[in-house]
């Protein structure tokens, strides 16, 4: 089990901003198909400012704990001041997340990031971001590859870290099209995304 700070386990136990903003501006969610963890954000906007930011999470301690950073990191702060909210901020806010649980920072930042997105993507006349209704399943095995490592095609474990055991190499995932990929990878096979 991994070693968790006494800041990660306070915002685990005790979550901010749990919830759903009924006329949110912003909606944003993002997933992981190897460990499970999916984030909703919804953000509230009011004179270039996140009045106010709320979340829904499935995942683990660590990912609850994120969210919970996250929301309080982006509550207040101008559009632009929360886009610069990057991973390694939220962890340092935590006082550090185990290596194996790293990956969930990178969800909570890029849930914001979506969840500004579509409220800036609303401002310009854009349809809003399609998201799925809570409770259904937002990962759909048929729209992501499947949970095995590049390299050797070995089957990751559900609930596993972005690594392959028998390789010894740590993976990461697509942000376009969530193909699992090596960290040397420069562009995704599947969909050739720059990375």
């Amino acid at each position: 089990m991994p070693a968790y700070s006494e800041k990660v386990m306070e915002y685990f136990m005790n979550p901010r901003n749990v919830g759903e903003i009924e006329d949110a501006d912003g909606i944003g969610e993002e997933g992981n198909p190897v460990c499970g963890d999916m984030m909703t954000f919804y953000i509230k906007v009011d004179d270039g400012r996140l009045s106010d930011v709320k979340f829904k999470t499935f995942g683990c301690g660590a990912a609850i704990a994120v969210s919970s950073m996250v929301s309080e990191m982006a509550k207040g702060q101008t559009i632009e001041e929360a886009k610069k909210i990057t991973p390694k901020m939220v962890a340092d806010e935590l006082g550090g997340l185990p290596k194996q649980k790293f990956h969930c920072s990178n969800l909570g930042a890029d849930a914001l990031g979506k969840a500004i997105a579509d409220y800036e993507g609303r401002q310009r006349g854009e349809a809003p971001a399609h998201v799925h209704e809570w409770g259904e399943a937002h990962v759909d095995a048929g729209e992501h590859a499947e949970c095995a490592c590049p390299n050797c095609g070995d089957k990751l474990e559900e609930g596993e870290a972005p690594y392959c055991r028998p390789c010894q190499i740590t993976l990461r995932t697509c942000p376009n099209c969530k193909k699992i990929l090596t960290q040397d990878a420069s562009e995704c096979p599947e969909c050739g995304a720059k990375l």
